[in-house]
């Protein structure tokens, strides 16, 4: 039995108008054009490693990396698609964590949801649909006893999610900025309980 047929949460998540799963290395053709256009909409707010735009091959090998962490359950990063797979949107997952960061499964004690989406499929209701999809897969993990959301307290779409899906805010931290060389932003971290089971 591979490792992915033990992955506790599901390979694949079909919502009304989506299906999610994890990134493939051959998706890379679907996600070039939107990295090269959707600089300055996701460069403030994610990783340069994930927003960052780069030739098809190079983003082959960083989705098979996502990949490979999904299968070994250290992040569930699921690409977020059009229902027959001819467009992608953006993504969704689930991060394993601790209190002090993210963690393999094994280790963690609740879950992170993180999102991103182009610009152009913003104001659609695809990122709630999405999300709330995901949710409903963490309150299956074990050991797991809540779900946070982080997100940049200036990037009022993103911190309008966890509102519509009944999560509440925690706390508000500073953290470094995602660009290099920024000032500190204040991190929401949004909190939502589940029954550990």
């Amino acid at each position: 039995m591979t490792s992915v047929a033990m992955t506790p949460v599901p390979l694949q998540i079909h919502t009304p108008r989506l299906l999610l799963r994890p990134w493939r290395a051959s998706d890379a053709a679907l996600l070039e054009p939107i990295l090269a256009t959707n600089w300055d909409h996701l460069g403030p707010w994610i990783p340069r490693r994930i927003a960052e735009h780069a030739p098809v091959p190079i983003l082959a090998t960083r989705l098979a990396g996502f990949a490979a962490e999904f299968e070994a359950n250290r992040e569930w990063r699921y690409g977020m698609f059009s229902a027959n797979e001819r467009m992608a949107y953006g993504e969704i997952a689930l991060f394993p964590r601790a209190e002090n960061g993210r963690v393999a499964y094994s280790e963690a004690d609740r879950a992170e949801l993180g999102y991103w989406i182009r610009a152009d499929a913003t104001g659609q209701g695809l990122v709630s649909e999405a999300a709330r999809a995901v949710f409903g897969v963490a309150t299956t993990l074990t050991r797991v006893s809540h779900v946070e959301i982080r997100c940049d307290a200036r990037n009022l779409p993103s911190a309008a999610i966890p509102r519509r899906l009944g999560f509440s805010l925690a706390t508000t931290i500073g953290t470094p900025s995602v660009t290099p060389g920024e000032s500190p932003v204040e991190l929401q971290v949004w909190t939502r309980s589940i029954s550990v089971r």
